[in-house]
């Protein structure tokens, strides 16, 4: 068994950091669809601006909003205006195809990667 990326988010740009909430991520009901998240999904994001990497759950925003919000500790690390990669994988003994979605500046969906 292999743990292997199943979902991905690439060059998400960070749109709020609200430190007085509890945890997680707030992603785009939209894109979480797009990329096959599941909400309370374990995730693993990381800056591709500051090079931080970290591990959070998913919570759904709202959709076609285009937020993406780090919420409490995380938003220490990964601050608003970041551009970000966010990455689910799954525990598999086969290979699998993984979901890889691109999105533009406004972190709305452009095509499949």
């Amino acid at each position: 068994m292999r743990f292997v990326l199943r979902s991905k988010i690439h060059k998400a740009i960070v749109t709020e950091a609200d430190l007085s909430y509890i945890g997680s991520i707030t992603i785009d009901e939209e894109l979480i669809e797009k990329a096959g998240f599941w909400p309370g999904e374990k995730v693993l994001v990381v800056s591709n601006t500051s090079g931080v990497r970290l591990e959070t759950y998913v919570i759904v925003g709202k959709r076609n909003s285009g937020i993406i919000c780090m919420n409490g500790a995380a938003a220490h690390l990964i601050k608003k205006g970041e551009e970000i990669i966010v990455m689910g994988f799954e525990l598999t003994d086969k290979p699998i195809k993984p979901k890889n979605i691109l999105v533009d500046k406004n972190n709305k969906f452009t095509r499949f990667l």
